[in-house]
């Protein structure tokens, strides 16, 4: 039995756990420009090592049992009729509507283009410069730029590698010191150049790079690992910009619900749930919201059940791999600092294979 059409806009992490956890009991159309899933956690090492290139790219065609998958473009929901409008002209209705188009990040953790092959061009391009670069700067020291130089570092030793952060302390946004420590030692003995309170920008000439002092570095490339931006522009373009803060992101209630509508919610990285983005959180918002829209689909009246409420995660297991064989994890513990584990917890729990056996069985795929 399936009760309702359910519309979800965006096929990245929260997108599709959401789907495969709605597709039993009511019908699931999963919209997505993309025409495959892009497993983001392993672009970093992709952009980098040939042998990669191809394993972030895991077909949708055994995503959902029920409902399908619809390749194209959202450019707006109509509240009024109660359908999502696709650039193509297409109209998707529902009864309820999911925001999940995640948010934009810097190359090479970026689906480049529209199609596989393009994507797959575009980190191959990555690979070519960094193995013919002589100096390759990367600018942010969160854990996607110090993960993307310790990967950079162990694919090139021959070449210098620079690692720029405009904060006092690597990783400094965790609030573990340790943790940054940790990280800054491993770059450091492999002969990277970590500098800290360095804001970089471009320079005057090609292929220079200013700090905040004036100092000038010179690199044959540059990566920006700085941070993301949510992909909300089409929502603010449609004429739904009061759905969004001061940030682009989407506004929230407790339920996931977007402030002021009962048929429309939003999970992941385009909400405002929560600062911390990353996957478990976004994973935990769609289990919550696929329990939330089920209830809201299937009761009704005085027996109506009461929707559960996110609780937003401030503190979440985070792991940083230095390569495929070590790396950092950081640990929270209860009423106390977290802990700072080393490699043998890292590269089990993440580094060796990016969680891609793990993200393949999500889409129904084997693990290899």
């Amino acid at each position: 039995m399936h009760d309702g059409d359910v519309v979800v806009i965006g096929g990245g992490y929260a997108g599709v756990r959401l789907a495969r956890r709605l597709d039993p009991v009511a019908r699931v159309t999963l919209v997505d420009r993309k025409e495959v899933f892009f497993h983001r956690i392993a672009s970093l090492r992709a952009g980098v090592r040939p042998e990669w290139s191809v394993t972030p790219f895991i077909p949708y065609d055994r995503l959902l049992n029920h409902g399908r998958v619809v390749v194209g473009k959202a450019v707006r929901i109509d509240t009024a009729e109660r359908q999502v409008v696709l650039a193509t002209g297409e109209r998707l209705p529902f009864d309820v509507a999911v925001i999940a188009s995640g948010a934009d990040y810097p190359e090479p953790a970026r689906f480049t283009g529209t199609t596989t092959d393009e994507a797959v061009k575009a980190l191959a391009g990555h690979q070519q410069k960094i193995a013919t670069s002589e100096h390759v700067l990367v600018v942010g020291g969160g854990p996607s730029g110090v993960e993307l130089a310790a990967e950079i570092r162990l694919a090139r030793p021959d070449a210098r590698v620079t690692l720029a952060h405009a904060g006092p302390a690597l990783l400094h946004s965790t609030g573990v010191e340790r943790a940054g420590r940790r990280a800054r030692d491993w770059l450091e003995s492999h002969d990277v150049d970590v500098r800290l309170d360095s804001f970089m920008s471009p320079g005057n000439d090609f292929g220079t790079y200013r700090d905040s002092r004036g100092k000038v570095v010179e690199a044959d490339l540059s990566f920006w690992a700085t941070g993301t931006t949510p992909n909300t522009l089409w929502l603010r373009l449609g004429g739904h910009g009061a759905w969004l803060n001061e940030t682009g992101h989407v506004r929230v209630d407790r339920t996931l619900r977007v402030e002021g509508r009962l048929d429309v919610f939003a999970v992941g990285d385009v909400n405002d749930a929560t600062e911390l983005k990353i996957t478990p959180a976004a994973l935990a918002q769609a289990d919550l919201a696929a329990w939330n829209i089920r209830t809201h689909l299937t009761s009704s009246g005085r027996h109506r059940k009461q929707l559960r409420h996110y609780r937003a995660t401030h503190r979440a297991p985070l792991i940083v791999p230095f390569g495929a064989g070590d790396g950092m994890t950081l640990l929270p513990v209860p009423g106390g600092e977290s802990a700072v584990l080393g490699g043998r917890t890292s590269v089990l729990a993440k580094a060796k294979t990016l969680m891609t056996p793990y993200m393949r069985r999500q889409l129904g795929y084997t693990a290899t």
